[in-house]
This record gives C-alpha cells, structure tokens and sequence, in this order.
C-alpha cells in the first residue's frame, strides 16, 4: 500500500501524474463547453473516469466520484473544480478550442480558468482514491460556475453527505485564498414624469438618476473587512428614453456590488437603500460572502505549513458551498476571460504536488 504522506510522493510519480494530467486538459480545451453547454465535457470526464474503473455519478453536466472506502462515519472532504467556460472574447489572435504547448505554456480557453485546477485534483483524487484514510473525499468536476447557475454545484450538494471542508479549484498562484466576497446584482428605478422636450414641462428621470448615480460613486459602506478591505458598489449599465423629444419618465441602472464577510447581502442592500432614492430590487441573494470560521482545523494546517492566505475579490462556487471552503490552485486568476488564455505547464506539476501536500497534512494532521 502507498504511504500517502508528503514525502511518499516520487518525482517519477508526479512526474507521470503531471503528464496525465495535461493529456486530459488538452482534450478539455479541445471541447467547448461554454456554461450551459458543458455536455460534452461532461462524457469527456465520464469516460475518464470509466477507463480508471471508478464509480461515478452525473446530474445535469455534473460529474462527482467518492473514494474507494468511503464511509458515511467518517468526515468528508470535498475536492471542487468546473469544467465551463466563459465565452472567447474577441480579442483571441488563437483558435480558442485548439491546445497549443509554446514556450512552456499551454494557451486554450479554460486552461487557466479552471482547467489546469480541474486535472490537478482530479490527479490528486485518484492519489487518494484507494487509501484507507480517516476521511472521505470526494471529487466533482461542475458545470456552470461561471455563471453561477442552478444546474452546477448547487445542484450536486444536496447528493453529498455534510462536509467538514471544501477545496474549491480555481487560479490562485497556489496561495490560499481564506475569504471571498460575495456578489449581489441590482437593478435601480428611477420615476419621474413625461413631457415634451421643448417646453419646460415633465420630470426628468435621467437628471433625478444622475443625483444617485453621483452618490454611488461617492458611496463608502461603513464596515470593512481585514481580508477583503471595503465592500464595493458600481454602477454599470444605464437605460433611459425613446425618443429625443420626449422627457423620459423613467430611468433604469444596474448596480454591480461585491461584498465581504462583514455583510450579509440583506445588509448592504439596506445600507445602499438608506442613502439612495432609487427603488432597489436584487436579482438574487444566493451568493453570499465567505470566511473560514475561526478555529477550523485547516487554519492550524495552514500555520503549520506556512501557507499565504489571502482575500479573493472575484467569485466562484464558494458563494454556494454552505460549508467552510478555501479557495486554491495553479494559475494566475488575473489571466482569466483573458484573450489567448494559458497556464504554465509547470504549475500542473506545482498544482498536483501542493495539493497532495495539503490535503495529507490536513488529513494526518495531529496538534
């Protein structure tokens, strides 16, 4: 049997782990999977996982596999990544969906974001997949993170047991990321009265917005948070009018707004609605802030490791995972929805070998 500690894991090993590893997000690339049309990915990573002899599940574009021993006694861990993608944007000077190894990095939409994360777990999974450990794990590979829709991870949670801890997989640089904002959408109403544009008369909706939108740009939430700093509102999009004689009496904005932990999305809402005259409806208010709740056993994982933590200001499945959660994984989130996406095909190998690591030092772990 392999002794799953750190130091077990051979160069060799990780070596052919890597090599595997970058064969299947060549084939991920190759196929695209735009969120909502991940089908294909999906009986891409089913058929992998047949070829490995490992029982699997799917809902909706979903794939999610447990460990040879699991037990419904014991802790379960939950190893999380998605295999949608955004849309390739147009400034691609590359084919998107054709992997392409040049000057050690491997370019093709998703691999970065989160491909390369995806096939590090996954290899780290199958690292696993035999051992009789004190804890279960358990491997989903989701469909549409990336818009944060009801037929992804949201969809799989209530088919697991509960879980003691999260990894979810996106691009960190391999730092962890301990807190993430949340995310709330807002659309903004703005009434006035109609008139003709030549003659003093009506109320103008756009001038009666504008007093708002200068109090967004001035706005400041009042609590702050010392991982993620200050919550943040934007004013994005603005629609008002029909034709040009005629005094618009109604003005609609969108209002983009990324909370921290130090809020619950009900809380920002009222705190915005206290200081402008719009009326304020949220889309929804499912994608909350998160935070590692103090004295959690990964927080003394990471002390003992010497791990850098940090706050994420972008969203992932960690906004819908009601367990705690840290964010973790090869690539840089900045190269994300970027044009000629790419991950460094070192950072497979990094990614593998950092998560292997922390997961038998949390799993081994002894105070």
């Amino acid at each position: 049997m392999v002794d799953h500690n750190p130091a077990s894991l051979s160069a060799t090993q990780l070596g052919q782990m890597a090599d595997e590893a970058v064969a299947l997000l060549e084939k991920l690339i190759a196929i695209p999977s735009i969120s909502k049309e991940e089908t294909h990915t999906a009986a891409l990573i089913q058929e992998f996982f047949q070829d490995k002899n490992i029982p699997f599940h799917r809902k909706y574009n979903n794939i999610w596999a447990f460990n040879q021993h699991f037990d419904p006694k014991k802790p379960s861990l939950l190893l999380n990544s998605h295999h949608d993608t955004v849309k390739p944007n147009q400034g691609y000077s590359r084919d998107p969906f054709q992997p392409i190894k040049e000057d050690g990095k491997l370019f093709g939409l998703g691999s970065n974001d989160a491909g390369g994360a995806l096939v590090c777990l996954i290899e780290t999974f199958l690292y696993f997949y035999s051992a009789k450990l004190p804890y279960n794990l358990i491997l989903a590979a989701t469909a549409e993170e990336e818009i944060s829709g009801d037929l992804g991870i949201a969809s799989v949670l209530p088919e697991l047991p509960e879980l003691e801890l999260a990894i979810v997989g996106e691009p960190t640089l391999m730092d962890l990321a301990v807190a993430e904002k949340g995310l709330m959408v807002v659309d903004a109403t703005v009434i006035g009265k109609a008139g003709h544009a030549a003659r003093n008369e009506g109320e103008n909706a756009i001038y009666k917005a504008l007093e708002d939108l200068m109090a967004i740009r001035r706005f400041r939430f009042k609590k702050t948070s010392p991982y993620l700093g200050e919550s943040k509102v934007t004013a994005t999009i603005i629609q008002a009018g029909q034709q040009h004689n005629v005094v618009p009496d109604r003005c609609t904005f969108t209002l983009d707004v990324r909370v921290t932990e130090s809020y619950t999305l009900e809380e920002a809402l009222a705190e915005l609605k206290e200081s402008l005259k719009a009326t304020l409806v949220p889309r929804s208010l499912r994608l909350q802030a998160s935070k590692l709740p103090g004295g959690h056993k990964i927080q003394e994982v990471i002390l003992k490791m010497g791990l850098k933590t940090y706050g994420s200001p972008t969203l992932s499945d960690q906004a819908l995972i009601p367990y705690p959660s840290v964010k973790l994984g090869p690539g840089d989130s900045a190269r994300s929805h970027s044009p000629d996406e790419f991950i460094y095909i070192t950072d497979i190998e990094k990614g593998i070998e950092g998560y292997i690591n922390l997961l038998s030092t949390y799993i081994f772990f002894k105070k």
